[in-house]
């Protein structure tokens, strides 16, 4: 259990952008849901949804404006609508307390395994970039399917990896805005996420 919980870390110290709400109920155990800001160097906040059990807020008012760091792991799972499946992103927090000041705080480290051919692309601006999906083993052999985002020579290097390899990932989680249009033309607002990637290696495999 220890080694995959290593294998999939995010710490985050924002400021809470929403109310409190209710979220879903699992063997009698009540979990809650709020959107977390952390501010970018640029000024830019990513706003990432955190998911957390009613056991560690009990003791917690937890409203807009207040400063939190939640750790835990990123977590994903697939909502159908439409006829088409959607992956959905949160952050399953395992740690919830009141920020001591730090602020911002996003680290991600991620351990797994390339699960689609990496998408190399070049940007508007002509930087280098790679798209990777990464397969995260969890407990009662479940995984997380988690994008990633390399840039420059980490996009090149992961450009170069092939289905099934293992790689060790850092960075950060980032939210991003864009545009679904529906069969009449009609545009849909909506936010993705993924880890942008600040160190990328393979990891060593035990056979």
């Amino acid at each position: 259990m220890e080694q995959m919980l290593d294998e999939n870390r995010v710490v985050l110290t924002g400021r809470v952008v929403s109310e409190l709400e209710f979220s879903h109920k699992t063997y009698g155990e009540c979990f809650y849901a709020f959107k977390l800001g952390i501010e970018r160097r640029s000024g830019y906040e990513d706003v990432v949804p955190v998911v957390v059990s009613e056991r560690l807020i009990w003791n917690m008012d937890i409203q807009p404006g207040c400063e939190i760091t939640a750790a835990g792991q990123i977590r994903t799972y697939n909502q159908q609508s439409g006829g088409k499946n959607r992956l959905i992103i949160v952050v399953f927090a395992r740690e919830l307390e009141w920020a001591d000041g730090e602020l911002p705080v996003n680290k991600v480290v991620l351990e797994g395994f390339v699960c689609k051919k990496p998408v190399r692309r070049t940007s508007p601006l002509g930087r280098e970039l790679c798209d990777i999906m990464l397969a995260v083993n969890r407990l009662y052999n479940k995984s997380d399917y988690i994008p990633c985002i390399a840039w420059g020579r980490n996009a090149v290097y992961g450009g170069s990896m092939e289905v099934g390899a293992k790689l060790y990932i850092e960075g950060r989680l980032q939210s991003r805005q864009y545009k679904k249009y529906d069969e009449e033309g009609n545009p849909d607002i909506r936010t993705a996420y993924e880890v942008s990637v600040v160190r990328l290696e393979e990891s060593e495999q035990i056979t």
